[in-house]
């Protein structure tokens, strides 16, 4: 979908505090956008029972779509990125940019603990 918007533009935001149980979900990523949908879609049988699990409130006409989310239904992965990759840097440079080569195999960080 062609919206104007620049890539830097093409946001994806998510608001949440502690004392709310909904999180809101705004997003121009058309991955999350699909996953989300779906997940609203699968839910909509379920929904004159159990409407705050997921649902789209949204579209801004601009190809970002806002949902609502239960609190429980929503997880960040998180991944160790540091030296978990051979990569390499220009010769001349000490620090800046580096260039991934390959990931490597997982790390037994066991062996680090004291």
């Amino acid at each position: 979908m062609r919206t104007g918007l620049t890539k830097k533009q093409k946001t994806t935001v998510i608001y949440f505090d502690e004392y709310s149980r909904i999180i809101e979900v705004q997003t121009h990523n058309t991955d999350l956008k699909k996953r989300l949908a779906a997940f609203a879609a699968k839910l909509t049988a379920f929904a004159k029972e159990y409407p705050q699990c997921c649902r789209q409130i949204d579209d801004d006409e601009q190809g970002g779509l806002t949902f609502e989310i239960e609190k429980g239904r929503l997880s960040f992965a998180v991944q160790e990125a540091a030296n978990s990759h051979v990569y390499e840097r220009a010769a001349n440079e000490r620090s800046g940019d580096e260039r991934w080569k390959e990931l490597r195999d997982n790390r037994d960080w066991t062996r680090l603990e004291h």
